[in-house]
């Protein structure tokens, strides 16, 4: 049950951490169209469109800094605490310091929870519109995905490629089907000058059609100048977006993965660090309120100012920390999972460190 402490300091928590948002987040939005109003302009994008990118802008880019924006709010408000002695006035009164930290933590569920929400189901039907702004307006003439040499395998036994894919006309050149057997031995190949994906049709025409069968150690050769047919995999399977896991809820974000491990993807790690991504979001938040409470807990004789400058400072080494093992995870071999694990382990560690001190 919440005492008037637990509401008292609960509520600051929230109202500070709504008014951080309200603050910050027109000013992000000011601050990106000032920067890309010329191209917005120059590429006659359409205000309802714009409108809609800046709502979906909105939702993106402020999940990845609600976490953020509750370390500043919980600095600038327990700082003003602080600074009123109301921190030594609670304490002096009996209450732990431990016990003094449980509305802070009930504000952070409430927060994590809320990130976990945005993150997993709301946020990725976002970033598809997000994305396709982007590359619409803002990154003309730059590919969102592989479109050269394209290897891929549907499952255990079949292997298709393509030596060029264009996603606009969904059309692969060069294109091969390969079916193996037990034993690796192969079946059938089909080749293909193109294959173009019909979609009023609903099925894929290859043109100069070949087709290899391996039986009882006789090839049979079937070919035709054109051919319409229906394969199980989808066009954009051969080469999805490079932001494919962005879009995807929770559920269909697993699948996926699952999907492109059998097939044996190269750029798995990149969306499996989005996965976890997603899950250490909601953490962050109870390692950066711990932070933020042992900072800004103590009276200091800079006041609120030094503890923001120090807040502010510990925020971009955590996205720095974040930006440096995340690359790691998508250009090397470096474990996705610790890519994420590794920065709350190192600010939980300077958390609790903090918050002995504080204690003292």
């Amino acid at each position: 049950m919440l005492t008037i402490l637990d509401k008292y300091i609960l509520k600051r928590y929230l109202v500070t951490f709504l008014g951080m948002l309200l603050l910050f987040v027109p000013i992000g939005i000011m601050a990106n169209l000032a920067e890309k109003i010329g191209k917005i302009i120059d590429n006659e994008a359409p205000l309802s469109e714009v409108i809609v990118f800046y709502g979906n802008f909105t939702l993106v880019i402020g999940n990845l800094l609600l976490p953020i924006f509750l370390f500043l709010s919980i600095i600038f408000f327990t700082s003003k605490l602080a600074s009123n002695t109301e921190i030594v006035a609670i304490l002096s009164s009996g209450v732990s310091y431990w016990r003094f930290l449980r509305p802070y933590m009930i504000g952070a569920a409430l927060v994590a929870i809320l990130i976990f929400f945005m993150g997993m189901f709301i946020v990725p039907n976002a970033s598809i519109g997000f994305n396709e702004f982007e590359y619409k307006y803002f990154k003309k003439g730059k590919q969102n995905r592989q479109t050269t040499n394209i290897f891929t395998q549907l499952n255990e036994y079949d292997f298709i490629y393509v030596s060029s894919f264009d996603p606009d006309r969904q059309i692969g050149y060069n294109f091969t089907y390969e079916h193996f057997g037990e034993g690796e031995q192969l079946k059938w190949k089909i080749a293909a000058q193109n294959i173009r994906w019909v979609e009023k049709d609903s099925l894929y025409r290859l043109t100069s059609y070949t087709k290899r069968k391996v039986k009882d150690g006789y090839e049979l050769l079937e070919t035709k100048r054109k051919l319409d047919t229906v394969f199980s995999f989808q066009i954009n399977d051969l080469t999805p977006v490079s932001y494919v896991a962005d879009t995807k809820n929770l559920f269909e974000l697993n699948e996926f993965i699952e999907d492109q491990k059998r097939k044996g993807a190269s750029n798995i790690n990149t969306y499996v660090l989005v996965k976890y991504k997603r899950w250490a979001l909601p953490i962050a938040a109870f390692v950066l309120t711990i932070i933020a409470v042992a900072v800004s807990s103590v009276k200091r004789r800079g006041g609120m100012g030094v503890n923001l400058a120090f807040g502010i400072g510990v925020a971009f080494i955590y996205i720095f920390f974040d930006k440096v093992f995340g690359t790691m995870a998508e250009q090397s071999g470096f474990s996705p999972l610790l890519a994420v694990i590794l920065p709350n382990v190192i600010f939980g560690v300077l958390g609790i460190y903090l918050l002995q001190k504080a204690k003292r």
